[in-house]
């Protein structure tokens, strides 16, 4: 007996056994229950999703031997026939090579005779967006109103190019790109009723490369079953699809994670000796990356029964989630620009080293990075500052201890212009503190007065950085609370804006004052222009 490749073994016979499609399944089936029988038929969707599986599921349903049901039995003629592709009634059209006007004509002066064997005479049209014009006019008025024993089932991986008379006339159904883990299962089933070994990580991989096409899936099972003799395994599924193993993106994030700049370029230099692709390895630490941001912020998605769950969680521990989504961002763009780089090689190279120039530094990144999330940092190099190789004469200022940077500041109040100039902040947060005047600070709480035209300052994540900078600083918890005054305020923001004003008019005094200049301007019928004039810092 010849083999049969596993797509066609494991088409789906009926509603049930079809995966991934529930909601085209659960339309259906309630119609069929109810003999709410439409006449025509729309199937939309990627390749290898069901369009035309459910097509010959519905012929069945239409023309069993034992009545219209959403339930054929599979062993009447009829159902055995459209099975086996020699039912008279089922006509199957491919419409990609079948685009002109007189075929479509001559199909649909058939259409006009009653079915032969079954109990309606049904029309299979695939890749109906392949018509021509005159092709979908001339099957307007029998699409509309067609004879009570003709349905219609239309497929098409791009409904934007069938006319909007041809849609308005049918009944569309949009079917889905098939989850990775829907078809993961369904690789694992099959392989167990065909009694062939495998590994549950290549099953998955196999899925990830279907682009959430089942047949494609199941293509790709053929060829990895005879790629591995017998066996399907995750080290010849990588080699057949060349796939980037999972180590060498773990070994990325971890040499990140202690600032290993060597061990980056080693990795490149291992995925170039293998000839894998730069760019997949891109888009595998991409996906890799986005697990990462799943595990910090929704743990429970990780999977226990994850292989890679203990690293995964060590490093979703290690990493800020800013600096997650800094680094998805830098691998896309690298990725992005693969293409105009001197080579592959280098446009990976320095992709890694823009993650490892990026990554958290200093100690006041950290803490504003992790602290409100109460995470360990993994390892000290990542609080250290950046470190430059060979001789420097600049010299460096010493890292001040977390601890020693804390104040004890009188309930009562305190300097606030100090204690901002002292706060490592940035952005709206910096801007927030820089624009508020303090009314009163006590031991837990940390009152301040804000400008009405300056309220939008409050949205987040500015007082939430605020607040814990400030509990970093006096070494305690402090809750900020603001309240809008429309009088005046001191404010730094205030402060500085009054000093560079002075600075600005005693420049142009000056200017003003000079002799040279007053000299040039008597001789010459020059004029200054103040806005041209900037203070010497």
């Amino acid at each position: 007996m010849s083999y049969q490749v596993l797509a066609r073994k494991w088409r789906p016979r009926n509603f049930s056994t079809l995966v991934g499609q529930e909601h085209v399944v659960r339309a259906l089936t309630h119609a069929l229950s109810e003999q709410r029988l439409h006449h025509a038929y729309l199937f939309t969707g990627t390749r290898g999703v069901g369009k035309t599986t459910i097509a010959r599921i519905l012929a069945k349903s239409l023309n069993c031997e034992a009545g219209i049901t959403a339930t054929p039995c599979g062993t009447c003629s009829a159902c055995q026939e459209i099975d086996s592709g020699r039912f008279v009634d089922l006509l199957e059209v491919d419409a990609a090579t079948n685009t002109r006007v007189d075929e479509m004509r001559q199909l649909l002066e058939n259409a006009v005779y009653a079915p032969t064997r079954g109990r309606f005479k049904v029309y299979v049209i695939d890749e109906v967006h392949m018509l021509s014009n005159s092709a979908f006019n001339a099957m307007l008025k029998t699409l509309e109103e067609p004879p009570e024993h003709v349905k219609f089932i239309l497929a098409t991986t791009d409904p934007q190019k069938i006319p909007v008379t041809v849609l308005s006339r049918c009944l569309q159904f949009n079917l889905k790109q098939m989850p990775a883990l829907a078809i993961t299962k369904h690789l694992g089933h099959i392989l167990q009723a065909e009694e062939v070994a495998f590994e549950a990580p290549a099953l998955a991989l196999v899925a990830r490369s279907a682009s959430g096409s089942m047949r494609d899936a199941l293509s790709l099972l053929d060829q990895a079953i005879a790629h591995g003799a017998g066996r399907v395994g995750e080290a010849q599924v990588r080699s057949m699809l060349g796939t980037v193993d999972q180590d060498y993106l773990f070994n990325i994030l971890e040499a990140l994670q202690v600032g290993d700049a060597s061990a980056l370029l080693q990795v490149a230099a291992d995925l170039g000796v293998r000839s894998l692709s730069f760019s997949s390895a891109l888009q595998e630490l991409g996906a890799l990356l986005t697990r990462l941001q799943m595990a910090q912020c929704v743990p429970a998605t990780i999977d226990g029964d994850d292989p890679d769950r203990v690293r995964l969680m060590a490093l979703a521990a290690a990493f800020s989630p800013e600096f997650v989504q800094l680094a998805y961002q830098v691998v896309n763009i690298g990725r992005a620009e693969m293409s105009t780089a001197p080579d592959e090689h280098a446009g990976f190279v320095m992709t890694l080293l823009r993650l490892h120039t990026f990554r958290p530094s200093t100690v006041a990144d950290v803490l504003v990075a992790v602290g409100s999330k109460n995470r360990p940092v993994a390892n000290a190099r990542l609080l250290q500052p950046f470190e430059q190789e060979g001789p420097v004469s600049v010299k460096q200022a010493p890292v001040v201890p977390v601890q020693s940077a804390t104040k004890q500041l009188p309930s009562g109040g305190g300097d606030w212009h100090q204690i901002v100039a002292s706060l490592p902040l940035s952005g709206l947060a910096r801007e927030l503190a820089q624009n508020c005047e303090l009314r009163r600070l006590g031991e837990a709480e940390c009152l301040l007065r804000l400008s009405p035209s300056q309220a939008h300052l409050q949205m987040k994540p500015g007082p939430d950085r605020l607040q814990l900078a400030l509990s970093e600083y006096f070494g305690r918890s402090i809750k900020v609370r603001f309240e809008l005054e429309q009088n005046e305020l001191d404010t730094p923001a205030e402060t500085v804006g009054r000093e560079r004003q002075e600075r600005q008019a005693g420049a142009v005094a000056s200017i003003n004052r000079d002799t040279f200049i007053r000299d040039a301007i008597e001789s010459l019928d020059a004029s200054v222009v103040e806005s041209s004039i900037k203070p010497i810092a």
